[in-house]
């Protein structure tokens, strides 16, 4: 059985670079780096609070397309405390980073800001809903892709 995320892994144009927003920006220490193919990369791991990790690949000299990810795309959805939510918010505009949001989406408010690479970070925050969207004995999700899969065609 699955337990859990150990950790999702993205490449990255810079370690250093990387580092700075996710540890110094968004709080998640750096708890593992090391060299991987004999030196050809390095792997940088980011700890949350659960022990699950968000990781990068730096491979110079590789190519790899870094594109700004439109959210439908790619995201990566980093659920925090409404304090830390409203924090975030306040630090991402006094930073002049571009920010997103809030979005209210019923069950949780989002912000979104850019990582260095291009990714989109989404910070989540409860609205005391989420029982309602995420228990499958309401929002029936079977159903639900049953009648879009119909609406498609």
């Amino acid at each position: 059985m699955i337990k859990g995320l150990h950790h999702n892994a993205y490449r990255c144009r810079d370690s250093e670079e990387t580092r700075g927003f996710y540890e110094d920006f968004l709080g998640l220490p750096l708890v593992s780096a090391f060299e991987i193919d004999e030196g050809r990369a390095l792997h940088t791991f980011f700890q949350m609070d659960d022990g699950s990790c968000l990781a990068f690949f730096e491979v110079p000299g590789s190519p790899f397309e870094f594109k700004n990810q439109n959210s439908l795309d790619l995201h990566i959805a980093l659920g925090v405390e409404n304090d830390t939510f409203d924090s975030m918010l306040n630090k991402g505009k006094a930073e002049g980073r571009e920010v997103r949001g809030p979005v209210d989406h019923g069950f949780v408010r989002s912000i979104y800001f850019r990582d260095p690479n291009g990714y989109v970070i989404e910070l989540t925050a409860s609205t005391g809903k989420r029982g309602e969207m995420m228990d499958p004995a309401v929002s029936k999700p079977h159903e639900a892709l049953g009648r879009w899969q119909a609406m498609k065609g």
